[in-house]
């Protein structure tokens, strides 16, 4: 669920859900992701943060694991596919549980947030492509389905 400024705005995930499933995220105290089918945008309610966050029975945090497609915030993504995030952590620990091949992961951006380089650690997970305005950067091992 887009905050504030950030790419893809309130109303991107209505716009998901006429074409798929979606899940959302709900940021648990110890900053771990749980996830709830979204089912509107009346069930969004203010969450920590600043966020807004889906109400309904939580599905727990391996939910994402079945994902075929992922959109993830970011600060910064560089060109090896590595992502800056708002340093929790939480987005990375949710991608450490989503089994490699099928699903693909996109960051959503900013022009000017696509960089050569972002300082990482080694349990940061990388993103396959960054959706900015100006369309869709293929990153690592999504580049050929991006041509």
């Amino acid at each position: 669920m887009p905050v504030g400024t950030e790419p893809g705005g309130a109303d991107l995930p209505a716009v998901l859900a006429a074409h798929a499933r979606v899940l959302l995220p709900v940021l648990l105290p110890d900053n771990d992701l749980d996830w709830v089918a979204y089912s509107g945008p009346a069930s969004l309610a203010p969450g920590p943060r600043g966020l807004r966050e889906p109400t309904g029975p939580h599905l727990g945090v391996t939910a994402i694991a079945g994902a075929d497609l992922i959109l993830v915030p970011g600060l910064a993504v560089d060109r090896r596919g590595m992502r800056l995030g708002r340093g929790g952590g939480s987005y990375d620990r949710a991608l450490s549980r989503v089994s490699g091949g099928r699903t693909i992961v996109i960051a959503l951006l900013h022009d000017g947030e696509l960089v050569d380089e972002v300082p990482t650690e080694p349990h940061d997970r990388p993103v396959d492509a960054a959706i900015t305005p100006h369309g869709v950067v293929g990153l690592s091992r999504a580049a050929e389905w991006t041509k």
